[in-house]
């Protein structure tokens, strides 16, 4: 057995499919199918029942789990004690909150922590940083969720050991354009909505689902795209939207849109990492101060 073999059958564990390990390790589908067969031609035996659609463990899959697990851990752990280096930290963070979360927090972390080496990486997918921290690929990550258990938005976890810490509130704001039917309204109620367009992102984007837990079926959607296409939709009247307040403000000050009287329960920025792993200690505690001290989202 080979470390590198290792890694490939616990991505095929964790997402489940040849393609989705591959995406997550940054290797081609039929390399990752080369390192399994290898892997089974070594033991002797299949770890996975490729009779399903999905990779499912085969006995012998299972029985292999934790000790590649521990083999993998044992093996980092020598590294670390025979190689100096400087101390890593593979950030991934969703595209629609970098800009306006990650400049000064990163200020905040390199001062506390001068000699990591920090490398940032920008998904607009919550499934690929959810993926890439449960295969080891990035150290944490940044994400937006509900308060509660990871995931309380209503979006699937990988199979793996992960834990969170909410850093702030991120408000929300449903708002349309000045001509819309509902700018002037006072009071609004999920059935005043009724056969009004929400305009929105893909059904896994959180603004997207953080409307569905609010506003239920009570209006019809129309997908425009992510945060800027949305908003530039909604000042042309085309619908209304839930976007988040940062987003909105000076469209709300300027007089292009115009806030309506529902308040949407915030959204949480979230960072979360596997419980069983820290590259080095302190480091997460210092991450969670850095990113904590952010000035809050308007």
């Amino acid at each position: 057995m080979e470390l590198r073999q290792l890694r490939v059958f616990e991505a095929v564990v964790t997402h489940r499919t040849v393609t989705g390990a591959a995406v997550a390790l940054g290797l081609a589908p039929s390399s990752v199918s080369e390192q399994v067969r290898t892997l089974e031609l070594s033991l002797g035996t299949d770890l996975f029942d490729r009779a399903r659609r999905d990779m499912t463990l085969t006995s012998a899959g299972e029985r292999l789990l934790p000790w590649s697990r521990r083999l993998l851990d044992q093996a980092e752990q020598a590294r670390r004690e025979v190689v100096v280096t400087r101390a890593r930290l593979r950030l991934g963070v969703l595209a629609a909150i970098a800009a306006t979360h990650l400049p000064a927090a990163l200020a905040r972390l390199t001062d506390r922590r001068p000699g990591l080496d920090i490398s940032l990486h920008t998904e607009p997918s919550r499934d690929a940083l959810l993926a890439g921290v449960a295969a080891g690929a990035l150290e944490a990550a940044l994400i937006l969720d509900l308060p509660g258990p990871l995931g309380a938005l209503g979006f699937p976890l990988p199979p793996a050991p992960l834990d969170h810490r909410d850093l702030q509130h991120v408000p929300l704001a449903l708002v349309a354009a000045p001509t819309h039917p509902l700018a002037r309204a006072t009071t609004l109620t999920r059935e005043n909505l009724r056969g009004h367009r929400l305009l929105v992102d893909s059904p896994a984007c959180s603004y997207h689902l953080a409307g569905e837990r609010l506003l239920g079926h009570h209006v019809r959607r129309l997908h425009t795209g992510a945060v800027p296409v949305t908003r530039a939709c909604a000042e042309q009247g085309l619908g209304i939207a839930l976007l988040p307040a940062s987003a909105v403000h000076d469209r709300l000050t300027a007089g292009t849109l115009t806030r309506l009287p529902l308040d949407p329960p915030p959204l949480h920025l979230r960072l979360f990492w596997r419980t069983d792993h820290e590259p080095l200690p302190g480091l997460r505690d210092a991450t969670v101060a850095a990113m904590s001290g952010s000035a809050p989202f308007l």
